[in-house]
């Protein structure tokens, strides 16, 4: 009797994203439904993104949360919410400590229940901005409410959860699918199409990458099966932005006669441990060990934009750039 092997198709995962009406993610959610099935969750703003369900929840309530991850049972979950502005941070602390640290704790509580691993997406900034590269094992020493609120979160996921993965990031770049939210990266652009002239901080110095680059390293490790560990994300040097908008006008072919070096508020906690003295205050992240982990290597701040002019080419600037490209073709591993 011959023996006949029946083939059953591979089970599309599930990738479940808290705050798909977010910068990150939106973007997290069209660069994964190629691959995944993605499910996205929205408070107040909808966003419609082709082949991703969006459904209403609202992360403070924890019997809307328990009912999504109970009905959807997701591998992954990723939590993408947030208020990320340092000056509105600092303006209301409270909210800030609701949307970055306590909306969290909830869906930890029941990825765990329900046996999905959790994905938070943290930041540079809960350290302390001193001249020095910091890595993963550095005691977080946030100066900022933000920084503060993030800190807590990583905290809170690494003692709880069983299956966790952080990703402590530059900052991040790029188009938004909301037209009521501009990203910086689009206030730019507006700007320069507009001829108007823009004030840019050089005052503190980041990473910056492009929100591709992030999407591209969180596939790499979920395909991997990665579990419970913290990873720094970067380019591979900094730039204040001022420097970084130099490099788009390079990149892009726009003037640099509309840029002006200016300096933004930068809120320091009355109660900071760490406040930056320097000319410069610097949050670079260390990427050694991601790139060796995963045998990858991160661009430059200026690569990151080549990218970008790449992924945007033949886009219209007047267009607002709603659809995000593909990404096609870019080889950085």
């Amino acid at each position: 009797m011959n023996n006949v092997t029946t083939l059953v198709p591979k089970r599309e995962k599930t990738i479940l994203i808290f705050g798909i009406s977010s910068f990150v993610g939106s973007n997290l959610a069209e660069f994964f439904k190629k691959d995944y099935r993605v499910v996205g969750t929205y408070n107040k703003n909808p966003v419609f993104i082709p082949g991703v369900l969006s459904l209403p929840c609202d992360v403070l309530n924890k019997e809307e949360v328990q009912l999504c991850l109970y009905a959807l049972k997701p591998d992954i979950t990723i939590y993408a919410i947030g208020l990320s502005s340092l000056m509105d941070c600092s303006r209301n602390e409270d909210l800030a400590d609701a949307l970055n640290a306590s909306g969290l704790f909830n869906v930890v509580e029941y990825c765990q229940r329900y046996k999905s691993q959790v994905c938070y997406i943290s930041s540079g900034f809960v350290f302390g901005g001193e001249d020095k590269n910091y890595i993963e094992m550095d005691i977080p020493d946030p100066n900022t409410t933000y920084g503060k609120t993030q800190a807590s979160a990583e905290f809170y996921i690494q003692k709880s959860s069983l299956n966790y993965l952080v990703f402590r990031t530059c900052k991040l770049y790029g188009r938004g699918f909301l037209e009521s939210r501009t990203t910086q990266f689009e206030k730019l652009q507006n700007s320069f199409m507009n001829r108007k002239n823009v004030n840019c901080d050089d005052k503190v110095k980041t990473g910056y990458l492009d929100i591709y680059y992030l999407a591209m390293v969180l596939k790499i490790t979920f395909e991997k099966n990665v579990k419970n560990r913290l990873f720094q994300i970067s380019s591979n040097d900094t730039a204040t932005f001022y420097e970084f908008s130099k490099y788009y006008c390079e990149t892009f072919s726009e003037s640099e006669s509309l840029i002006q070096k200016g300096r933004w508020g930068y809120p320091i906690l009355a109660t900071a441990a760490t406040i930056p003295t320097g000319e410069k205050i610097n949050f670079k992240l260390d990427i050694s060990n991601i790139e060796g982990f995963l045998n990858i290597k991160l661009p430059s701040v200026k690569e990151s934009l080549e990218f970008t002019f790449k992924k945007l080419h033949g886009v219209s600037k007047a267009s607002g750039g709603r659809s995000a490209g593909s990404g096609d073709g870019v080889t950085f591993i």
